[in-house]
């Protein structure tokens, strides 16, 4: 039985702009979980040409459309819009294809992101991250999004692929707009001008970091993309244009989500942040807990190869099927009162995928960058408050805040320590 003030699920439309402006509407998604788990949504107001697509709400369905690559594609598109988004990008990337394409491209990048080898970037992290944190010396307030997590991740992700540092904000740039193509803000032109003007520029950038890594090889990620070969298999230009995109968008936007609003949640729940204050070896558990309640991607989508069921819903060939991750990892079979915020839970969770070949490649890179960023913020502005109200971006697949205004006192007066 609804309770009053829920939604009518059968008129509810669950991309719907409306009910994204405060980021996830994680009451809709609680009423899905309960009364209708696998839901149909007739369509996509803001895109009406898009068809409509069923959401998968609860943890063990989501789980069960990841491993099933066989009946539930990524190849006919990742996103649950059709219309406006650059398809061949999105094609060109291999969380965009199925086995055995997608295994034979993502095995060409893997040897980079080994937990063996993202261990030896830790020095340079806490670098990045003390410097940045070193420049708000002074400050009585900053935005954690802008002043802190932008920076951060721009550089971690740059010095892994090898830019130059002044490469970074142009490159930062150009993602946010690609990857809030829902927010006026962020993506005032539109999609179809992204596509005509941002990425054959982001292409030719990138083919020049091609050509001088073909005649200067370095250590870099860029030169592993351009000379990685198995079994005489190499990437072409676009597939590594595909996936140099790919990797700066997940090291730009993912890290940055999660860790503005971990430290979100830290601000609003002041005896969780007192735990980290008094243990510092509770922060990787912190960082799970974030992961879970607030995972960087919303969604996934699958296509149906053929008909089947799934929650006892009819899923015909052809449909669309979206993942939503802020709804699973909240599933109350599988997390005491899920909505809490609790530093000691350290639980397993989807925001990097639900199992499968799917997967998210950069697992090891993302929870030692957010480790390194959550315990040295926590340490150097132990009373740091909120100093506005946190705005989100208007998207139903880049799940972050746009905007996070924070006062920066600290126990010696202000200024990082």
């Amino acid at each position: 039985m609804s309770t009053p003030g829920s939604a009518d699920l059968q008129t509810l439309r669950v991309a719907d702009n409306a009910l994204w402006e405060a980021g996830p509407p994680h009451a809709v998604f609680a009423q899905l979980r309960r009364e209708c788990p696998v839901h149909w949504s007739s369509g996509i107001s803001q895109t009406p040409e898009d068809a409509g697509f069923w959401s998968v709400t609860r943890a063990d369905d989501v789980h069960a459309v990841s491993r099933d690559w066989e009946t539930y594609s990524s190849a006919e598109n990742f996103l649950i819009t059709d219309h406006g988004v650059p398809m061949d990008l999105l094609k060109g990337m291999f969380i965009g294809m199925d086995p055995p394409m997608h295994d034979r491209i993502k095995s060409l990048f893997q040897r980079a992101f080994t937990p063996k080898a993202i261990a030896q970037h830790e020095a340079a992290i806490l670098e990045i991250v003390g410097r940045v944190l070193d420049g708000l010396e002074g400050r009585e307030e900053c935005d954690l999004v802008l002043d802190v997590a932008q920076p951060v991740v721009a550089r971690v992700i740059g010095s892994f692929m090898g830019l130059d540092p002044e490469d970074d904000k142009p490159w930062a740039e150009a993602i946010n707009s690609l990857l809030g193509f829902g927010d006026p803000i962020i993506n005032p032109l539109g999609m179809e001008q992204i596509v005509t003007e941002l990425i054959p520029p982001m292409y030719e950038k990138c083919m020049a970091l091609v050509a001088d890594r073909r005649a200067n090889p370095t250590d870099d990620m860029v030169s592993t993309l351009v000379f990685a070969e198995i079994d005489g298999d190499v990437l072409s230009d676009y597939e590594i244009f595909a996936g140099f995109v790919l990797l700066m968008a997940a090291g730009n936007d993912s890290t940055k989500a999660t860790y503005t609003s971990a430290m979100r949640a830290l601000l609003e729940h002041p005896d969780e942040r007192a735990k980290l204050l008094a243990d510092p070896a509770l922060v990787p558990g912190a960082v799970e807990e974030a992961l879970r309640m607030f995972p960087a991607f919303a969604h996934f989508r699958r296509t149906a190869t053929r008909d089947a069921e799934l929650g006892g819903c009819p899923i015909r060939k052809g449909d669309k099927i979206a993942m939503w991750y802020p709804s699973s990892n909240r599933d109350e079979d599988r997390y005491a009162d899920p909505d809490r915020f609790d530093v000691t839970r350290n639980p397993e969770h989807q925001a990097f995928g639900a199992g499968g070949r799917h997967f998210c490649l950069g697992t090891a890179l993302a929870r030692l960058e957010l480790q390194v960023l959550v315990a040295e913020t926590v340490r150097r502005f132990p009373t740091m408050a909120l100093a506005g109200e946190p705005t989100w971006v208007v998207s139903q697949f880049s799940s972050q805040l746009k905007h996070l205004p924070v006062r920066l006192a600290t126990t010696n007066e202000g200024g990082a320590s």
